[in-house]
């Protein structure tokens, strides 16, 4: 009876490594990043940066995009909401940030993310008893939007058309045929 407890205990040590041994051997996801100096994330454009920002604000308007507040006038993060059908909605999520170069050039960063929700049917129940002696039984049902994706969009052409724009408007107000508004000094 002895060596059944140690054999037991063995087995059980065992199993207890192989599991933090199995957890330890996941990547986490930040080792999976690879830093390359080409992504459809950032491109540097003509234009100083007040100039080049407020082209970037005159895309996201001018896209139907609604601009959040921001503290910092420099980021901006637009919203767009649209429903393909009676049942889904999809929400755009873009943020962009410039910065100046001191060239002439400025750069802009942009990430944008797509989330999916469904309207779903939820089901509701009732429980009602004392310990192992209780009952169930469904009470009522009703619809709620859930989110059934997110992701990050990476698609290069995305990017492309959006720069594009940034760059038409900032070519727009190089030309001087729009204004950069004044910056407020506080």
């Amino acid at each position: 009876m002895h060596r059944t407890h140690r054999v037991s205990f063995r087995l059980g040590c065992a199993a207890i490594a192989a599991l933090i041994a199995g957890c330890a051997t996941q990547r986490p996801y930040y080792r999976a990043e690879s830093f390359k100096p080409a992504t459809p994330f950032s491109r540097r454009m003509q234009g100083r940066g007040d100039v080049v920002c407020w082209s970037v604000k005159q895309a996201f308007l001018s896209q139907g995009y609604m601009l959040r507040d921001s503290i910092d006038t420099a980021i901006m993060v637009g919203t767009k909401d649209y429903q393909p059908n009676a049942d889904t909605d999809v929400t755009l999520r873009l943020q962009a940030t410039c910065v100046d170069n001191g060239d002439g050039t400025s750069t802009v960063f942009a990430t944008a993310s797509q989330e999916v929700g469904k309207l779903q049917t939820l089901k509701q129940s009732i429980s009602a008893g004392v310990s192992i002696a209780t009952v169930t039984w469904p009470s009522s049902s009703g619809k709620a939007l859930r989110t059934v994706s997110r992701k990050t969009i990476r698609n290069q052409a995305f990017y492309n058309r959006f720069y594009a724009l940034v760059e038409k408007f900032a070519a727009h107000d190089a030309n001087g045929e729009r204004q950069a508004p004044a910056r407020a000094h506080h």
